[in-house]
């Protein structure tokens, strides 16, 4: 992670392009919340960066719009652990996270018919279904 933050497949955002910065975190801790700055916030500019090509870009702004700053910004924040690197840590994997869940293509579905066996035995067990119960009725017949 010396270069960049790896995404997938050779895509790696440069450490230059994340802002990194550190803030109090809330929640209860006592003391130790009051004085450490454990609380990390990642912020990546999607349109400026150069891991990505136009079409990317494109992908993971309209897939994380709701997540984007009106400016393009994507923000990750992360205050789990008492510890500012584990928070670090766990924050950059969290944006690699989002970004990689963004780019995903899904595969595009193919329509399947259901094959003449099986329109046919489901047939028939309706039809052998339709017997038994005409069978459980009570005919009243004529000739009595």
């Amino acid at each position: 992670m010396n270069d960049g933050l790896s995404v997938k497949n050779g895509i790696v955002i440069p450490l230059h392009e994340l802002e990194i910065t550190s803030s109090r975190a809330g929640g209860p801790g006592g003391q130790h919340v009051n004085k450490t700055s454990t609380r990390i916030t990642v912020r990546w500019h999607v349109p400026s960066t150069i891991a990505l090509d136009d079409a990317q870009k494109a992908r993971v702004m309209q897939n994380l719009q709701s997540r984007l700053t009106s400016e393009g910004d994507l923000i990750v924040h992360n205050s789990a652990s008492r510890s500012q690197q584990q928070n670090k840590e766990e924050a950059l994997l969290q944006l690699a996270h989002l970004v990689r869940k963004a780019l995903h293509v899904p595969k595009k579905r193919i329509a399947t018919k259901v094959s003449k066996g099986a329109k046919e035995a489901r047939l028939k067990v309706k039809s052998h279904k339709s017997t038994i119960k005409k069978m459980r009725s009570k005919r009243i017949s004529d000739s009595e």
